[in-house]
């Protein structure tokens, strides 16, 4: 396993601590007027869960653990999982329910994700930035609710709730960020 400093360590890098998988949720470097600098990590063990928080000097070595970073499509859900697939190979992959979480919205047929696997087991998904979705419903606008800024509850059809400007109607597609569901803009499709 290679070993990198501790200040090197970005989000969503994958370590091996005591022959366990962590994935790092956050990083701070913190730098004192007097002392040692040191690197506070945030990290989620990938077997079960658990968040912990370590401290290290930030020129101390850490063990990284190697993973596989690919793009797969999106085939299908069943009680197994989700399952994807490697557009090169054709190999296939199920990822956990647990795993993909609030991401399961976002997941549509043929969707292109990223997935980071180690000795072939998923251990972390990556969607696009954005996702095109249409209004489910949405209230009808208020007449002299039409300055610019203003907006108002949608539900997409993916059950996601958002907030649209007050001119979207229920059928209209829209994009929106797929980290918050957020809303972007009135997709161009």
């Amino acid at each position: 396993m290679p070993k990198v400093a501790a200040s090197s360590l970005r989000k969503g890098s994958v370590l091996d601590i005591d022959s366990k998988l962590y994935v790092v949720l956050s990083v701070e470097n913190i730098h004192p007027g007097k002392g040692t600098p040191v690197t506070q990590l945030d990290m989620r063990r990938i077997s079960d869960g658990v968040k912990v928080s370590e401290r290290y000097r930030t020129t101390e070595q850490v063990e990284r653990a190697f993973v596989d970073e690919r793009e797969y499509n999106f085939l299908y859900s069943d009680g197994d999982g989700f399952h994807f697939m490697n557009p090169e190979t054709f190999d296939q992959v199920t990822v956990t329910t647990e795993m993909v979480g609030d991401a399961a919205a976002y997941l549509t047929d043929g969707v292109t994700v990223h997935l980071s696997l180690h000795d072939d087991i998923a251990i972390a998904i990556e969607l696009p930035q954005r996702a095109t979705c249409e209004v489910a419903e949405t209230e009808p606008v208020v007449k002299g609710q039409t300055a610019s800024g203003s907006y108002k509850p949608a539900m997409l059809t993916n059950g996601v709730r958002t907030m649209v400007p007050t001119y979207i109607t229920p059928g209209t597609r829209i994009v929106v960020m797929t980290e918050d569901g957020a809303y972007v803009e009135r997709a161009k499709d």
